[in-house]
């Protein structure tokens, strides 16, 4: 049962159901038959059932392009048209779907890709392609009503063998592919104590951000009241069901520089720096009125960097950064003894790159390629992000040297997928294109990205970052 209270969202969903199946069946399956239950508590509803799914023993993944999810289903012939639908959502969050006769039917009417699959004592049939490795849940509905109860029994005892989700329940299956879309995880969903609960939901002031493309919305949190910024961030970045942005920023106090940022990404994990970012915050603290002087000195997960503004009718029309100096010895923590890359020979999904790693507070592969409009960043980025080279998940841009003053760049960010811009990874663009001898050092070099132009400069001291930065709007939302 759904049911609100105290600013939360609550679900109630079973641990066990004990099906009586002429005694021949008495596995523990997830529908609520008889006994048992867990409670997920969440901001929203997605979150709650997330949880308690998760709690019920689901393994909840999303498909990537280095794996693949699939959902087999075998349903009644009264929950066709509701198979469909169902069958929809999967097919919109790239599921395989394998599925018996008059099920595959109906959904590949609909012009969804669906492979046939056999009954389950037949060649090639269910039991089989559970034990492939292919599919990840099942759902089988009208076991109850029908003569394929022998055939239920054999497909659930060798799913439960296996560790894949047997689910009797459409409703259970559309719960399912609503959390998989809502890409919630144990590290992004908030630990509530529900002795200590909000009484209500809460009103949080905040302002949405464009520097050169990367867009975040930046929220006070001077009092620490913002328990979870990972779960808040799934929700609020969301650009079709949220507010829409890269990422939330929480501008905090700080006892070592004039004010403090904390950067989240799409999927909740907390980023080390942020280039654009940063300058986003600067302009947001001075427009304010927090500080009054054309310097800004900004606490982050990687030290405290210093701001300089430009102002144009007192308000700030653009910044530059100081990066501080670039690391290409520990750019990386790599699984390969070496942790310094400069056009670095590697090899990943059976293709040849030679990159540079540059570290500007968090870690970069750049990787120079002829062109880059014409990359398949969504297959590629993915790959170099989650490489096994990398003991952790890594920032990637792909570059196209123009000319000595200026490069075009694609970024993958982890965490984030493909952005408009990345500040520092302009940065680590420029740093790699003079270590490789493309470009020289103390030159402004114009990085061209999807959002717009940024300028950098890296010389002995240091590097510097400048380019535009606007606030888009201002609201409030309730948390």
């Amino acid at each position: 049962g759904l049911y609100r209270k105290s600013g939360y969202y609550a679900i109630k969903l079973p641990v066990f159901s004990f099906e009586k199946i002429l005694g021949a069946d008495t596995s523990l399956g997830p529908e609520m038959k008889s006994t048992g239950e867990v409670l997920g508590i969440g901001k929203t509803t997605a979150e709650a059932l997330y949880k308690g799914l998760t709690s019920a023993g689901f393994d909840i993944q999303l498909p990537t392009a280095e794996k693949n999810i699939g959902m087999l289903l075998s349903v009644d012939s009264h929950d066709i048209s509701d198979a469909v639908s169902l069958a929809k959502k999967l097919d919109d969050l790239k599921i395989n779907l394998y599925a018996t006769k008059d099920t595959a039917d109906a959904i590949s009417q609909l012009g969804i890709d669906v492979e046939y699959v056999n009954s389950t004592g037949e060649e090639n049939g269910i039991i089989k392609l559970l034990e492939s490795g292919k599919i990840n849940y099942v759902v089988y509905t009208g076991a109850l009503h029908d003569s394929t109860m022998g055939d239920y029994i054999a497909i659930h005892r060798r799913a439960i063998q296996l560790s894949i989700a047997c689910i009797t329940s459409l409703d259970t299956a559309n719960a399912l592919a609503d959390i998989i879309a809502s890409r919630f995880n144990q590290e992004n969903t908030e630990l509530v104590d529900i002795n200590h609960m909000r009484t209500a939901r809460q009103t949080l002031n905040f302002v949405k951000m464009d520097a050169s493309g990367n867009d975040h919305i930046l929220i006070e949190n001077f009092d620490n009241s913002i328990t979870c910024p990972e779960s808040l961030c799934v929700s609020l970045c969301d650009r079709n069901h949220g507010v829409g942005s890269d990422g939330i920023v929480l501008v905090e106090k700080s006892d070592k520089a004039q004010v403090k940022m904390r950067v989240f990404n799409l999927d909740g994990s907390e980023g080390r720096m942020g280039g654009n970012a940063m300058r986003s915050v600067a302009k947001y603290v001075y427009d304010k009125g927090y500080v009054n002087s054309d310097t800004v000195t900004i606490e982050t997960a990687s030290g405290v960097k210093s701001v300089d503004l430009y102002i144009s009718n007192g308000k700030v029309s653009s910044v530059c950064a100081d990066m501080g100096k670039p690391d290409l010895d520990n750019a990386v923590t790599s699984t390969i003894g070496t942790n310094r890359f400069v056009d670095y020979p590697i090899t990943l999904g059976g293709k040849d790159y030679r990159i540079t790693c540059v570290s500007m507070g968090n870690p970069h592969c750049v990787v120079f390629c002829p062109r880059v409009d014409n990359i398949e960043i969504e297959k590629i980025g993915p790959r170099f992000e989650k490489a096994d080279i990398f003991a952790h998940r890594v920032n990637t841009e792909f570059v196209r040297v123009v000319n000595e003053t200026t490069l075009r760049m694609r970024v993958w960010e982890r965490g984030n997928g493909e952005t408009l811009a990345c500040g520092t990874g302009a940065c680590a663009a420029v740093v790699a294109a003079v270590e490789n001898g493309f470009c020289k050092k103390n030159t402004d070099i114009t990085v061209k990205v999807r959002g717009g132009d940024l300028i950098v400069n890296y010389g002995d001291d240091g590097v510097y970052l400048t380019g535009t930065t606007k606030l888009v709007f201002e609201g409030t939302l309730e948390y």
